[in-house]
């Protein structure tokens, strides 16, 4: 999939986010990326055959406190590769831009991993 394709998908994920959380956000960048770069791999400390899909760096809304301003935009990044690399067709890829998205914008209002490991396990059919 080309670059230009893969950012429109991204895009549409995040319009697509509920308003209750896009109204929310705030002082955060959405970008892609083709792969994690080493330093982003060790920040988040991945196991051995696990791939990084998404990144969210930043200070999350629930650790803002009133002296949190004049900072630059905290950062999700989307990484095109691996996604594609785990799925076979722009309908599986669009689905799981989706899921990431919203994984990494959790990410933001301050939900950590093992409750996003809970909330994505018990939405699997």
């Amino acid at each position: 999939m080309d670059r230009a394709r893969f950012e429109e998908l991204v895009a549409e994920a995040v319009s697509r986010l509920p308003a209750d959380f896009s109204d929310r956000m705030e002082n955060i960048d959405v970008v892609v990326e083709e792969w994690p770069s080493r330093r982003q791999l060790e920040s988040v400390k991945l196991k051995r055959g696990h791939t990084l899909l998404g990144l969210y760096q930043g200070i999350p809304l629930t650790r803002r406190g009133r002296g949190y301003g004049l900072v630059a935009p905290d950062k999700i990044t989307i990484f095109q590769r691996p996604i594609e690399a785990e799925r076979r067709n722009e309908d599986e890829i669009r689905d799981t831009i989706q899921r990431v998205v919203r994984h990494e914008i959790a990410h933001h209002f301050g939900t950590g991993e093992a409750r996003l490991a809970q909330l994505e396990h018990r939405e699997e059919p």
